[in-house]
């Protein structure tokens, strides 16, 4: 039995297997709409989420399962007091495979060493978010055709970002890739990103404030929010929420092909004129975020493709 608590659980040729089935599901969804017939995914959602649970819950549904559930901590045993081992022993017994998402670091990881099902993490806290990353890699190739000699910008909040913190553990094993590290001073990235992932691996690497002076290098622009919650207090992040915007001015620096990706939920980090332009994918990228999935549960069950 497998689990998936980050992208680096997979190697690099296995992430290309999941994006080739991946492609396949999306180009003919019709060979896969029974696989996972009499299969159930359990969503175990203990913080609110929109694209995730609904994406997984999409991808079981396209691949004739079922799926239960809750979608917050509120509406589960934990406003009880019940531990996260607990729900998961009791899942095991309801489920075949289970997506969680969770406040805490590293509370899937606990969840998987007590569980009977794959467990998938589904993000937890800052630390991961490994489908989104499954996510953001298969858009970039289907798009681009291959991952490789990209210089792709990461901008707005690298501190507490889990999306990003993901991303580039995974793109690091990609070759020719570089990266600019666009962000307030207050939201870089964290020094064990730069240090034991960037400088370990020998990746070239820029911090910088501005998002104007590099757009014209760009390949891809990945936009992140500046997340409320990861705020210790308000002023600070009334302070920097609004740090950067990308505006069809600023477009109009970037790469006739540049492409333009976001995790998702935007706030107003990206002006609605942008999503006019058709270097902004990033409502694509959450399309794609079924397949991925589809892919993964695919993977994970076993189940013959």
């Amino acid at each position: 039995m497998r689990h998936l608590m980050s992208p680096l659980d997979f190697t690099r040729e296995e992430l290309e297997q999941l994006m080739d089935l991946a492609d396949d599901i999306k180009n003919h969804p019709d060979k896969y709409s029974e696989k996972c017939h009499g299969k159930k995914l359990a969503t175990c959602f203990y913080e609110p989420s929109t694209r995730t649970r609904l994406s997984f819950e999409a991808a079981m549904l396209n691949l004739g399962g079922s799926v239960l559930g809750f979608s917050s901590a509120d509406s589960s045993s934990a406003a009880k007091g019940e531990s996260v081992s607990d729900t998961i022993r009791v899942i095991s017994s309801y489920a075949d495979i289970c997506a969680m998402r969770h406040p805490k670091e590293g509370a899937p990881l606990v969840a998987s060493s007590r569980s009977l099902i794959p467990v998938i993490n589904a993000g937890d806290g800052g630390h991961q978010h490994p489908t989104q990353t499954l996510t953001d890699l298969f858009t970039i190739r289907s798009l681009r055709g291959e991952i490789k000699d990209l210089t792709i910008g990461l901008c707005g909040d690298l501190k507490f970002g889990r999306t990003v913190h993901s991303l580039i553990n995974a793109l690091v094993r990609y070759p020719g890739i570089k990266f600019v590290l666009i962000s307030p001073e207050e939201l870089r990235v964290p020094e064990y990103i730069r240090e034991d992932v960037l400088e370990k691996n020998g990746y070239e690497y820029k911090e910088v404030d501005t998002l104007d002076d590099v757009m014209g290098e760009l390949d891809i622009l990945y936009m992140t929010r500046v997340q409320r919650e990861r705020f210790f207090n308000e002023e600070d992040y009334i302070r920097l929420k609004d740090f950067f915007i990308l505006t069809p001015e600023k477009m109009n620096l970037a790469k006739k092909d540049m492409m333009v990706l976001h995790p998702l939920p935007r706030v107003n980090e990206i002006a609605v004129d942008v999503d006019d332009d058709p270097r902004a994918m990033y409502f694509t990228q959450a399309k794609y975020g079924v397949f991925i999935r589809m892919a993964l549960i695919l993977t994970l069950l076993e189940i013959p493709c």
